[in-house]
């Protein structure tokens, strides 16, 4: 099991990420990040798939689809709920001696829909680590 954090929701929030794997080939994942004061509260929740396509000692490839629900707010409008969908390319390596911390890099398509008001938006991807995720594996 691997606890970490992830930038990756479309509404700018910080995630707190889990990644599970549930076989030498899947793994499940899940995404969660918050921000509440007096006025509202905006969150973003998704879950994550995983399918290793290539595997090495210190590095595999992967194919990765996130769903999440989020919150926006522009400025002072009211908050709306929309959507993200995410289909990626990444890789997680792990340095030599330190491989119970992974770092990730993908790249991919997404759709996403920023509220009732707004349309669709269909945008290419490339996340390093930083925003991709870094977990740490207990």
């Amino acid at each position: 099991m691997g606890v970490g954090m992830s930038n990756q929701l479309a509404n700018g929030l910080p995630a707190i990420s889990l990644k599970v794997q549930q076989s030498k080939t899947m793994a499940l994942g899940a995404v969660i990040g918050f921000q509440s004061n007096q006025n509202n509260t905006l969150y973003g929740a998704g879950v994550k798939f995983y399918r290793i396509i290539f595997d090495e000692p210190q590095l595999n490839f992967y194919m990765a689809g996130l769903l999440a629900s989020e919150n926006y707010q522009a400025g002072s409008a009211k908050v709306q709920t929309g959507y993200q969908v995410d289909g990626t390319l990444g890789t997680e390596f792990h340095f030599a001696g330190l491989e119970s911390l992974g770092f990730s890099f993908e790249t991919g398509l997404s759709v996403r829909k920023a509220g009732q008001s707004s349309g669709s938006s269909f945008q290419t991807l490339g996340d390093s680590m930083l925003k991709a995720a870094v977990h740490f594996y207990l």
